[in-house]
């Protein structure tokens, strides 16, 4: 295989290879060229840039998918070099990183950030049934569309939201979807005809305590059933069946409208992986320090890093800074010093122009970041700025390394 080494870099500064050009990716590499480093390269395959959070609007109805996204080229940082090619494995002994197109390219430190996977087929009959008949899914840009055409369009029946086990992006994206229908129903005048079952395989409604009785009762308002403990095993589209498994059992439920989020993963070369990854497949990492506890010159961040906190963009602003620091700190012999806190963010859109803003840590405790603002109570600004202030500080702030 040909070998390409990256971009000479210039005095005093070193090699950086950052694998994957999502919001962690990208961020990493502004903020590294604000600070003056050179001969950072970006691997990534992607020729377009999402912003995924709106997603959720774009399924409830509140924002068009044109503004999710923009082309890859001009979200790149100036002076960072583009490979678009995907990586396929590691070899950290050797310092070099293979791409799905056969080159082997070296670095002296190496940040990943290739984001989750969905692994729609992991669902029997899921795969073949999203974005079909009545079935779909905000986690797509392909079916966040089709989310709002089926909710406009209902009028009764059943309609079941879920959420799968295990670690996946978003943590209130499953339910906010759940809320904006229920809302748009109840204005509609037909939420006394539609049941709305809302699966979370968790012992609670959210897995942050503090939000759990608000969000209790934002469920009770629409009267929405909230199975706790549940999942989706298993689908029948021709019969629109799901079947859910829960502590009392299997049980099947005929729909009119499916919302289904996917179990979710690290890419599956990382999880093949083993000098890097830990025993759930993500990529080994130190909570605070987020390097890879036995190859210090390897970085990792965003949705693949095996962290004990949500993955969300919000984790991602707070994460970057402390790589960027701590890689910095590397450059010149120096240890890691630089600390992540598990700070995560997650805003709950409960209503067509309410949202509550849940921030926490590892401890899950509270880290609010807006002064003299409640923000543990339902908001039209929380609304507002999740709707417009978010994308304009990702775009013009996040992306740019300033935000």
């Amino acid at each position: 295989m040909p070998s390409h080494d990256l971009p000479s870099a210039s005095t005093g500064a070193r090699r950086v290879l950052i694998v994957g050009g999502g919001t962690a990716g990208i961020t990493v590499a502004a903020r590294l060229r604000r600070a003056g480093v050179t001969g950072v390269t970006l691997l990534d395959p992607s020729d377009t840039h999402w912003y995924q959070p709106l997603w959720t609007l774009v399924g409830g109805g509140q924002a068009p998918l044109r503004i999710t996204w923009r082309p890859q080229a001009t979200v790149i940082p100036p002076g960072v070099s583009w490979i678009r090619d995907a990586a396929t494995a590691v070899d950290p002994e050797a310092r070099r990183v293979t791409t799905a197109g056969g080159a082997e390219l070296d670095y002296d430190l190496l940040v990943l950030a290739p984001g989750i996977q969905l692994n729609w087929q992991a669902v029997p009959g899921l795969a073949d049934a999203v974005g079909r008949d009545v079935v779909t899914s905000n986690y797509s840009s392909a079916y966040a569309p089709r989310t709002w055409e089926l909710i406009r369009s209902m009028r009764s029946g059943t309609a079941v939201f879920t959420q799968p086990s295990g670690p996946f992006k978003c943590g209130g994206a499953p339910q906010k979807i759940a809320y904006l229908a229920a809302d748009y129903w109840r204005r509609k005048g037909c939420l006394k005809d539609i049941r709305i079952i809302l699966v979370i395989p968790d012992a609670a409604i959210f897995k942050a305590a503090p939000w759990v009785p608000l969000l209790d009762r934002v469920a009770a308002r629409y009267g929405i059933e909230v199975r706790l403990r549940s999942e989706l095993v298993a689908l029948d589209p021709a019969r629109r069946e799901a079947t859910i498994a829960g502590d009392t059992g299997k049980e099947v439920v005929r729909y009119d409208l499916l919302h289904a989020v996917p179990p979710q993963s690290a890419p599956d070369w990382i999880k093949q992986s083993t000098p890097l990854a830990d025993p759930s497949g993500y990529l080994e990492v130190d909570r605070h320090t987020l390097a890879h506890p036995r190859h210090p010159e390897i970085f990792a961040l965003g949705d693949a890093a095996g962290l004990p906190t949500s993955k969300t963009g919000a984790a991602i602003r707070k994460q970057a800074p402390v790589v960027v620091e701590n890689l910095l700190a590397a450059m010149h012999g120096r240890p890691a010093t630089a600390r992540y806190d598990g700070y995560t963010s997650c805003p709950l859109v409960t209503a067509r122009d309410r949202m509550l803003l849940a921030e926490f840590d590892y401890d899950q405790r509270p880290t609010p970041t807006i002064p003299f603002i409640d923000t543990m109570k339902e908001r039209r600004d929380m609304w507002l700025l999740k709707r417009y202030g978010l994308p304009a500080m990702y775009w013009h702030g996040m992306l740019k390394g300033r935000a």
